[in-house]
């Protein structure tokens, strides 16, 4: 088992737990986070550098590094891991944020070393998500990700945190309980008496009957977590009280749970439901897109206004998939890593600005590019990769998405694609709305010109984030190749792409 390198994704945030209760003091905790993070990293890394050096040497299996051992047999439930190229691009952006967030907890008060506890604990959850293959041990790990999210806005959120950490256990727990049943359906249905997702998508014969009637259950549990309308308004109020490394990490990583399991479960082994009701979730997912964007515009909390915003974005996630085209699937994996990237950058930025000025009202800041210019202008740059600058990553992915969508000839299809396209605009003008009122113009609080600038390791953790974003605006085609693979003939034939 410990040869397979992808079981260290899960090892070392349980060696990281074990080093967290022995530590004594803020020092060794903020070793233990960091230099565990920085391992995953550099993990995550060597993965993908190793990933692409076998598929070039000719490797064409749908899943590399395969490992499986029996769990628990009476059930044929077996620890199965593999990744093809959108699982690795999910690893490195769950390590990237990992780290930053980490970085960005630095000072995190109080009960620090519960924190990180309860952070590491939702990190196994969500690396161990993506590595499985097996149904009941990705639904495991998929609990063990939403089950910390209670405590970690419960006990270190503001505001309603008791009543926004609830609101949000009881609905994922909702969308969980659909999750669970369509997977013992899928399970009895395929003929295999296997919950192995290569095994079912390529030898599984689940009647049609049975796909039309496991595949809302499926695509909903999943979509719940992706904020799919109307099942999306545990997000605002959970992001809005959240600390700031959970909400990097929930809305960097744990929304995309969502996305890659509607992707890898409902589409993947149910694609003759998927095809007969797309029509009905794309019209869903077209409302958040429109939706999420119109509620950023009329809300003056920064958290609100990014939340919403999430929901929008979120929300061209599930609308590309329904596509069944790989362009816009293609898309919509890189939209997954640009959102997570600049979402994270945003909460990050608003958690660093609101522990300067305690508060999140735009209509009580103004002028801060003179007193904070490095949060400042990090702020903006955050702000035109949402817009879709290009350059930025957000222009890659959401031209992607949107070339996609409108190859599809269907008329509903270029309806909703043109309607979603509209989000651009609306996005543009929330982003330069807050831009103007919170960062230009006259300082409205005189006591804010006491405030200092960013100190050096929140400097690290979102000039990190600036990079990454960069590097997918500046050289799409290597993401783009990498989240190809997964969509070649071979690789891909279960949709008849």
């Amino acid at each position: 088992m410990f040869t397979n390198p992808l079981i260290y994704f899960v090892v070392i945030p349980v060696i990281m737990l074990l080093g967290l209760y022995l530590s004594r003091n803020m020092a060794q905790i903020r070793t233990v986070a960091v230099t565990g993070s920085l391992a995953l990293l550099g993990l995550s890394v060597w993965l993908l550098v190793d990933y692409l050096g076998l598929r070039a040497a000719g490797a064409d299996a749908p899943m590399l590094y395969r490992g499986d051992w029996m769990w628990f047999s009476a059930l044929n439930i077996q620890l199965s891991v593999g990744v093809d190229g959108i699982s690795i691009a999910m690893l490195l952006l769950s390590s990237i944020i990992l780290l930053t967030g980490s970085i960005a907890s630095w000072k995190i008060n109080p009960l620090p070393k519960e924190f990180f506890l309860w952070l590491l604990l939702l990190s196994v959850g969500v690396f161990g998500f993506f590595i499985s293959i097996d149904l009941f041990t990705m639904f495991m790990f998929y609990e063990v990700a939403l089950i910390p999210m209670y405590l970690l806005i419960g006990i270190w959120g503001t505001g309603r945190k008791e009543y926004s950490a609830m609101k949000l256990t009881l609905m994922l727990m909702g969308g969980s309980a659909f999750l669970m049943l369509s997977l013992i359906g899928i399970y009895y249905n395929a003929g295999l008496n296997s919950w192995n997702l290569l095994e079912i998508a390529e030898n599984g014969q689940i009647p049609h009957d049975w796909q039309m009637f496991l595949f809302p259950m499926a695509f909903v549990g999943f979509g719940v977590l992706g904020a799919m309308f109307p099942f999306h308004t545990w997000s605002p109020d959970g992001h809005a009280c959240a600390p700031t490394a959970v909400s990097m990490l929930h809305a960097g990583v744990l929304m995309k749970l969502g996305g890659y399991g509607c992707f890898r479960v409902a589409i993947y082994l149910m694609p003759y439901a998927a095809n007969e009701l797309a029509w009905i979730f794309l019209i869903l997912t077209g409302i958040s897109v429109v939706y999420g964007a119109f509620s950023a515009c009329v809300q003056t909390d920064l958290k609100y206004i990014n939340a919403y915003s999430s929901v929008s974005h979120c929300g061209l996630v599930l609308f590309a998939i329904l596509m069944l085209n790989t362009t816009a699937m293609t898309g919509a994996i890189m939209q997954m890593l640009s959102h997570g990237l600049m979402t994270a950058l945003f909460f990050a930025l608003i958690g660093m600005i609101y522990g300067r000025t305690h508060t999140r009202d735009i209509r009580q800041m103004g002028g801060l590019m003179k007193i904070m210019p490095f949060l400042a202008v990090c702020y903006v740059i955050a702000g035109f990769a949402s817009l879709g600058l290009p350059g930025l990553s957000g222009f890659v992915a959401e031209m992607t998405i949107f070339v996609g969508s409108f190859q599809e000839t269907a008329t509903l299809n270029r309806v909703l694609t043109i309607i979603a396209c509209c989000s651009i605009v609306i996005t543009a003008v929330y982003i330069l709305r807050v831009v103007g009122k919170l960062l230009l113009g006259p300082v409205y609080d005189e006591h804010h010109l006491q405030l200092t600038d960013a100190t050096w390791w929140e400097r690290t953790s979102t000039v990190t984030l600036i990079i990454c974003v960069a590097a997918i605006g500046c050289f799409p085609n290597f993401f783009e190749s990498l989240i190809r693979t997964t969509f070649s003939p071979e690789i891909f034939k279960v949709i008849g792409m």
